[in-house]
């Protein structure tokens, strides 16, 4: 049974958020090290060391934008992007 949406257009939104995530990653990286430097400033209350370490972990959570964006490719029906492409390519030969 062909799918109604776009795998073509999914796949390509996924490949752009993708490579954003790639371009924000060394500074991801330098958030997640000052967050998990300041957690050893002197004499913090629990609390905010509570705080920081939260802050710290949904940082490290990335990874679960990476995730999904894996969850998201093995959804797409085998082979529908590719029969998209030669789909497009060959309407593009009838002009």
């Amino acid at each position: 049974m062909p799918i109604r949406w776009s795998a073509l257009k999914v796949a390509d939104a996924v490949d752009e958020v993708e490579a954003l995530i790639d371009e924000a990653e060394p500074i991801l990286a330098e958030a997640e090290q000052k967050a998990r430097q300041s957690r050893g400033i002197p004499n913090l209350p629990e609390y905010m060391l509570w705080r920081l370490g939260r802050l710290k972990f949904t940082i490290e959570r990335r990874q679960d934008i990476r995730l999904a964006i894996a969850n998201i490719r093995k959804t797409i029906p085998e082979g529908a992007v590719g029969a998209e492409q030669e789909r497009g390519s060959q309407q593009g030969l009838r002009l």
